[in-house]
């Protein structure tokens, strides 16, 4: 395993303890321990995954509570045996979707997420997997995510300009363009025609 990997994990799990530490303990002086173990953590993930120190605070060391994963959705539309992507600011391309909203449910989300990447209204038909993205995207995160990728169905809209994607467009399985892999990978894209294909005999895939 990458040596870096290791590191990774374990500053991560450092994290988690340091953060349940602050929410469930007591103790003034253990509280102060863990607190000094949180930045810590930070202070070797920044060194590591070569970060500024206030951006992996901001990331690190703002929750409260215990320490969960955080949800991203990935909606999988499909017309003519090709599948939508939307085409990021950044010239690379990745499924409509985004960070889950804490008052809104899954479905709810991808839905809007949709909306707002590509213009394009949609109903969601069923889900094709749940990841961990850790097993699955780089580069590693400095917290957990669930990634839940969803299959869809257009049923109206057009494009809409946006602050996220300049556009969107159909690609087959054979021509897919540089991808935003920190969001989606081939592997990801290939299981959404899997589930495409089969339609109705799909058995959600999960880690």
């Amino acid at each position: 395993m990458d040596k870096n990997k290791i590191w990774l994990d374990l500053i991560i799990e450092l994290q988690s303890l340091a953060q349940a530490g602050l929410t469930y303990g007591k103790d003034i002086y253990d509280k102060e321990r863990y607190e000094r173990i949180r930045e810590i953590s930070a202070e070797m993930m920044s060194n590591i995954a070569d970060v500024p120190l206030e951006k992996v605070k901001g990331l690190f060391c703002n929750e409260i509570g215990y320490q969960t994963p955080k949800i991203d959705t990935r909606a999988a539309i499909f017309k003519d045996n090709k599948i939508l992507l939307v085409h990021e600011n950044n010239g690379k391309w990745s499924l409509p979707g985004g960070w889950c909203d804490v008052n809104i449910s899954v479905s709810e989300n991808t839905i809007k997420e949709v909306k707002e990447e590509s213009g394009l209204d949609v109903v969601t038909k069923s889900v094709i997997a749940v990841q961990d993205r850790a097993k699955h995207n780089l580069p590693v995160y400095a917290y957990g995510v669930c990634k839940i990728f969803m299959l869809c169905s257009v049923v109206g809209g057009e494009f809409v300009e946006n602050i996220e994607t300049t556009g969107f467009d159909y690609f087959a399985e054979g021509d897919i363009p540089e991808l935003a892999t920190e969001k989606n990978n081939e592997e990801q894209i290939k299981l959404c025609f899997e589930a495409y294909h089969s339609m109705d005999k799909w058995k959600t895939v999960f880690d």
